[in-house]
């Protein structure tokens, strides 16, 4: 069915009801699939259009409350939006609390009932992006420097924070092309990390993750680095 009949399909449901045998109409409007996704603290509530073929006509409605509280909030910047997404990381800002979401749908006067999230911990749930890694070939060593993705948040002076602040664990694997083997040689929070190399005309090839040692949490690996010994 193209999608203009099965829109058509759908108001004839609701004009005139009895004669399409359908689900009713607030029910096939209800959003899917309603879920949080976050990394590095950025929360965005994401979700699916109702079951009915509505293609760009509809639009939809974003509610948030943290859990206990008995009144749901309005996010003004998602009311009536036609996206399927709403950025809810300052409505989130408290990492530890438990959170809640819904969104509903508007077609042609007819609205959805709500449809809500799971309850949602952005400390638990979110995903750690790996560091952001540079090498450089010094006097024999390789010099890795190492950066941990920023947070949504900024500081008193209006620069932006480092997931550091979460005391992050630096993990450095150095990969010797020629004997085909992998090591870790670093573990630890420091950003510089110095890797001595011996063997001349070598290729070694640096990867790197973060660790979070409280959730026993870690990133992917970054982008490979590689760089040959003089």
């Amino acid at each position: 069915m193209t999608p203009k009949c099965c829109f058509l399909g759908f108001l004839l449901s609701v004009l005139l009801p009895g004669v399409v045998e359908t689900q009713p109409a607030n029910e096939s409007l209800k959003p899917q699939r309603v879920h949080f996704q976050s990394r590095n603290f950025h929360n965005i509530l994401r979700w699916q259009p109702g079951q009915a073929c509505l293609g760009n006509n509809s639009i939809y409605f974003v509610q948030y409350k943290m859990y206990g509280e008995r009144q749901w909030k309005n996010k003004e910047t998602c009311w009536g939006i036609r996206e399927f997404f709403c950025d809810l990381t300052n409505e989130t800002s408290d990492i530890w609390e438990p959170y809640y979401g819904r969104v509903k749908t508007a077609l042609a006067g007819v609205h959805s009932g709500w449809t809500m999230t799971q309850r949602f911990i952005p400390w638990w749930e979110t995903k750690i992006d790996p560091p952001v890694m540079n090498i450089t070939h010094v006097n024999g060593s390789l010099l890795v420097n190492l950066h941990a993705p920023n947070l949504p948040y900024r500081d008193q002076e209006g620069e932006n924070v480092s997931m550091e602040y979460y005391e992050l664990v630096y993990r450095v694997f150095i990969f010797n092309n020629s004997l085909e083997k992998e090591q870790k040689v670093y573990e630890g929070a420091h950003r510089v990390v110095e890797i001595k190399v011996t063997s001349p005309h070598t290729g070694y090839c640096v990867v790197a993750e973060l660790y979070q040692p409280m959730l026993d949490r870690k990133s992917q690996r970054s982008r490979e680095r590689c760089v040959e010994t003089p």
